[in-house]
């Protein structure tokens, strides 16, 4: 069906100006109605039935029944909640409070007591139950369809009835599709000003992202509005709420979840310090939260709030007279009490004072009519459509007819309609409301598939925008000429992750705090093997626990000094056995770190095999190299999961990227290449913790816990017909080894010295190529019927594939030279400002797993 043409209100106050008495749906329709009354009125002339019985504005029954009920039932808020909703729901539409009884399902003694009490006092339904319109009263009812049964038990004898809907069809507006909630909340807030705010609506689902975007940007814009944020929403409301939550979570509380409340009282604390637990941390900021939470036994939810109010310096009288309203002002606070205050907030609409001036924001899912000239309507998604809800005395059919009914109205509302829409949203289409599916009888699937317009987002050159002081002379942004490995991976998989990592902060964490305890050990120990024996570690386990303590509860510690203890005999073990030496051609080290186990036994580190940091101009890239262990090999220690190398082969791929980038060993291996052109290089993952369980155990090996991958000074062609290929080929298959240990080392290599390796990984395709049936045929002719030389030779071109997978050769670090290159190029662009700094990384778009800052990616931006 198309959409109706709603009856305009000229029009409607025309056909009913003559009655006594006009029963509408909603209030604001009968305040329309009220302003164009043009003579003389006696009583009331427009209203809803519920005004009209109660002779007030309309309050929130449910929530004004739960107040006067909460202290005389035993049954649970929640409980007595569910049992008022059902009950004034079921009384609604089926017209008496007992109706509900009916129901089996329904009839329990929570639900008895809720209709006895409802019906014994003089609520809005009781009074609608009670009430019939004078008799000698001239009524016109508008709408009638909209009106529910309980309203509908007023109605006299005769009146008569006027619809909201005409026969004639509605031409909608285009729909104007914009790139984002931010767009478009801009756009509104563009047109509008100061003296139109009173002539201009904003509908939206108050649900959604579009409400505090609207409100922000209002307020930023000075212009005033209503209708808008509830209680629940004031930010001190939700500060004490907050307060009285973590005071339950014990030790487990961190920083971060009070820094709402420091927020809200103007109070930073580093960001170094989010991660850690409250109550292991003294910080003077923190003070009063900690003796609160260790206090709040004792408590009552009037002293917490007045400690609250003496830090913020402002009274929140409406919270306390809500406190008191519910009787638990004077209640000592437990933890279902702060349960049920937390559930009586979110569920329960508490009115707040407000100005009613300004641009008049109103709920999609609740409004029916809005009067204002110019009326915006957000969204139109998914979010605007209702649920008729699914109890028996609901018929859903007439529910649903009567929310498409109400929809068709709302958006007519006003002499200018404006539809604001996203055609997409994360990628994928945004649903218009489901009202419009029954409405339009064209097929879509997406706003754009309908009449619509698209918008791009202008920026208005007339805004001051933030402040901004003038440098003199001009500074121009310095290129970067270096980057870490880090770093790179982060820009590689997003250059959006990268800018944001060098910009915001991150906290300590405790894998970071437990890591560099580990690496400072390792690195004391390098320099003063001698002085730590079996008392010694002891000690540094024991200061290593008091360090980390601020990130874990304190029935971790046993745990953690059985890792702590493991972790470091399993490095003293290592070391010990492999003691490093230095390159006779080491270049200078960097100025070292400081060391935290160098300063506790007050002795300098300075060898120079480790904590060694770099800065390579020449090849772009700066870092720090933990352990040179000799002249040929690097080593890294690494407190997580221990990976093969063929994972760290893989993590370092660069057309396209991995899914999961590290591009540490190929970095640091390109660095050492610097000092060590011609040499065969090694670096090791040194995952001193692998083997924790095999430790407890008595089964742990050293070996292990590493993970080494090797750089050969040549292309991988070049590699495949020496002697080091050749031994791959004497440690492997068995067909392999028989046929390559007849055909020997010599035969070998002269067969290589004519083939060429093809340049590709894929099994299939190196089975398939000229080079494997060139290369099987050559050995075959070369070796006796003694041996399979055809399966041989297959084993042997998957054996060297293997060795490409899990090292570095020359051609791999002379690609990765230009590949740095390249992405410095591009960082340099961004900075300049030619363009932004994209969210889609190299390739494509970025694994979020790996994305620290997300909550900072705009949604539909790039």
């Amino acid at each position: 069906m198309p959409i109706q043409r709603a009856r305009s209100l000229a029009d409607l106050y025309t056909s009913v100006a003559d009655y006594d008495l006009v029963l509408v749906p909603e209030a604001p329709l009968a305040s329309a109605l009220n302003r164009r009354l043009d003579r003389p009125q006696f009583g009331t002339f427009a209203t809803t039935p519920r005004r009209l019985a109660a002779g007030r504005r309309e309050q929130a029954e449910d929530r004004t029944a739960f107040l006067e009920l909460a202290d005389t039932v035993d049954d649970s808020w929640k409980a007595l909640s569910y049992a008022i909703g059902n009950v004034l729901q079921c009384w609604e539409n089926h017209g008496q409070a007992a109706g509900i009884l009916e129901y089996p399902a329904y009839d329990d003694p929570t639900t008895r007591t809720v209709v006895d009490r409802l019906a014994a006092r003089q609520s809005t339904s009781q009074q609608l139950t009670e009430f019939t319109v004078d008799a000698d009263q001239s009524v016109a009812v508008v709408g009638l369809p909209e009106f529910t049964e309980l309203e509908r038990s007023i109605l006299p004898a005769e009146y008569d009835t006027y619809p909201l809907l005409t026969d004639d069809t509605f031409d909608y507006p285009a729909f104007n599709i914009f790139r984002s909630p931010s767009a478009i909340v801009d756009a509104v807030v563009d047109t509008i000003d100061e003296e139109s705010a009173d002539n201009v609506a904003v509908v939206l689902d108050s649900s959604s992202q579009y409400s505090p975007l609207v409100e922000s940007a209002l307020e930023a814009a000075d212009i005033p509005y209503y209708g808008g944020p509830g209680f629940i929403d004031n930010l001190d409301v939700r500060a004490v709420l907050r307060l009285l939550r973590v005071a339950y979570r014990g030790s487990e509380t961190t920083v971060s979840d009070i820094a709402p409340i420091l927020s809200r009282l103007g109070t930073d604390v580093d960001i170094e310090h989010s991660e850690k637990r409250l109550a292991a941390t003294d910080l003077p900021a923190t003070a009063w939260i900690t003796e609160v939470c260790e206090t709040i036994e004792g408590r009552t939810f009037g002293s917490l709030l007045t400690a609250y109010e003496s830090k913020a310096g402002r009274t929140l009288d409406r919270l306390r007279d809500e406190l008191e309203s519910l009787g638990l002002h004077d209640t000592v606070v437990t933890e279902s009490r702060v349960s049920d205050l937390a559930f009586y907030l979110d569920f329960y609409e508490v009115p707040v004072d407000r100005e009613n001036e300004g641009v008049l924001l109103a709920d999609a899912k609740s409004a029916g009519y809005v009067d204002r000239q110019a009326v915006f309507f957000l969204g139109l998604d998914e979010g605007w459509t209702n649920s008729a809800p699914q109890r028996p005395w609901v018929d859903t059919e007439a529910q649903f007819d009567r929310y498409i009914r109400r929809f068709q109205r709302l958006i007519q509302s006003g002499s200018d309609q404006y539809y604001l829409v996203e055609d997409t949203a994360g990628g994928q289409p945004v649903t218009p409301c489901l009202y419009f599916e029954e409405l339009l009888e064209e097929p879509f699937e997406r706003f754009s598939d309908l009449e619509s317009v698209r918008y791009e987002r202008t920026v208005d050159g007339n805004r001051d925008g933030f402040a901004k002081t003038a440098v003199e002379p001009p500074v121009e942004s310095a290129p970067i000429e270096t980057i870490s490995q880090t770093s790179l991976n982060n820009f590689v998989n997003s250059p959006r992750e990268y800018l944001f990592s060098r910009l915001v902060d991150s906290p300590d964490k405790d894998y970071f705090r437990e890591g560099n305890l580990f690496h400072d050990f390792a690195e004391f120990y390098v320099n003063y093997p001698e002085i730590i024996d079996t008392d010694t570690l002891s000690e540094v386990v024991d200061v290593m626990l008091e360090e980390a303590k601020p990130f874990y509860p304190e029935t971790d510690r046993m745990l953690r000094r059985r890792q702590y203890r493991i972790g470091l005999e399993t490095i003293v073990e290592y070391l010990d056995a492999n003691p490093p030496t230095a390159p006779a051609d080491l270049p200078p080290a960097g100025e070292p770190d400081e060391n935290f186990f160098a300063s506790y036994f007050d002795r300098p580190v300075d060898s120079p095999l480790t904590e060694r940091q770099f800065t390579n101009p020449d090849l772009g890239i700066n870092g720090k190299i933990d352990l040179v262990e000799g002249p040929t090999a690097l080593l890294d220690y690494k407190s997580g999961s221990k990976k093969s190398a063929y994972d760290v082969c893989k993590q370092a791929a660069m057309d396209p990227p991995n899914d999961t980038i590290n591009y540490q060993a190929i970095a640091y291996l390109a660095q050492f290449r610097t000092h060590q052109p011609n040499a065969e290089l090694s670096f090791s993952f040194f995952h001193f913790l692998e083997t924790l369980d095999d430790a407890i155990t008595g089964d742990a090996a050293v070996d292990d816990t590493l993970t080494i991958v090797s750089y050969y000074p040549q292309s991988f062609d070049e590699f495949v017909g020496t002697r080091p290929a050749y031994e791959v080929l004497l440690d492997g298959y068995k067909d392999c080894v028989a046929t390559f240990e007849e055909l020997g080392f010599g035969g070998y290599s002269d067969i290589m010295t004519d083939l060429t390796f093809p340049d590709t990984t894929e099994r299939s395709a190196l089975r398939e190529s000229d080079f494997a049936d060139r290369f099987a045929k050559a050995v075959r002719q070369e070796t006796s019927d003694d041996v399979d030389a055809e399966k041989g030779a297959d084993q042997a071109i998957r054996a060297l594939n293997g060795v490409r997978k899990r090292n570095f050769f020359k051609d791999d670090l002379d690609q990765f030279e230009e590949f740095v290159a390249d992405r410095l190029t591009e960082i340099n662009r961004y900075r300049a400002g030619e363009e932004r700094f994209p969210i889609e990384g190299l390739g494509g778009e970025p694994n979020y797993r790996r994305i620290d800052h997300r909550d900072m990616f705009l949604e539909g931006s790039r």
